[in-house]
């Protein structure tokens, strides 16, 4: 079963940078996008609907802004567009396709970086979040939570660690949310079970020459349930094209579909 995430930093933007070519070349089972910055009613062209897949869009209120989507090979039994919690739903973060006993989000963490409003912001859905992948844990799913979760986890998880211990993204408390989360062996880093080279990034900031000189991040996780634990085989973030400031990172694994 391959997986690939995708912050797509506006789906038309990256449309128009050649993602949906290269995703058909692909052979994924689900692909999770975040960042489509447009209404699905803005989204009637074909290429936005690929072919062989069953696309689901879940968008924010706010028109430009945040949203998140599903491209499901196999029809899910059921998609549930949103959390569940308004101020979130309203921002179109979370998407989830269910099929039999495994589930696979789409998610669109929340950034801090704009203003010490919304790092307040960001600390309020980490604190409710836990206790809902807390709640996740012990239903007996199957889960995959794919997507941009903002958050550097480890130094090596980003080139300029010691200037950015102050920035959101690589705050102490966020780290250390991390840190709660991987602690109750409930819940994997997916990437990390893979023996990985040092300096593999998904996101670059657009300023300097970031991308030119992979003064990166790693933001964007698939994060999985127990059984998966043992079912990770392959791990690639791909880097050959730029379809946004982040790139896609691909997941296979041992898992029937």
């Amino acid at each position: 079963m391959r997986i690939i995430t995708l912050n797509a930093n506006g789906i038309r933007a990256a449309e128009r940078k050649g993602v949906f070519p290269w995703l058909a070349t692909q052979n994924a089972d689900v692909v999770c996008i975040q960042e489509t910055k447009a209404q699905e009613s803005q989204l009637t062209a074909e290429a936005f609907h690929p072919k062989g897949y069953h696309c689901f869009y879940h968008d924010a209120i706010k028109k430009g802004y945040s949203g998140v989507a599903l491209y499901c090979k196999k029809a899910p039994d059921e998609v549930i567009k949103g959390i569940g919690w308004n101020d979130v739903d309203a921002e179109g973060r979370f998407i989830e396709a269910r099929f039999g006993n495994l589930s696979v989000i789409s998610l669109y963490l929340h950034s801090g970086s704009a203003s010490t409003e919304r790092q307040a912001i960001k600390f309020k859905f980490l604190l409710r979040f836990l206790i809902y992948l807390e709640k996740l844990a012990q239903n007996g799913r199957d889960y995959i939570i794919a997507g941009d979760w903002n958050i550097a986890h480890k130094e090596a998880d980003l080139k300029n660690w010691k200037g950015n211990k102050k920035n959101s993204g690589f705050l102490p408390e966020e780290r250390a949310w991390l840190d709660v989360l991987f602690e109750t062996k409930q819940w994997f880093d997916a990437f990390r079970l893979l023996e990985q080279q040092p300096d593999e990034y998904t996101w670059w900031s657009n300023r300097g020459q970031s991308w030119k000189n992979n003064t990166g991040w790693r933001i964007d996780y698939q994060i999985i349930s127990t059984i998966f634990q043992d079912k990770v085989q392959t791990s690639s973030i791909y880097k050959d094209q730029r379809f946004s400031d982040h790139a896609p990172l691909i997941m296979d694994y041992d898992y029937p579909f």
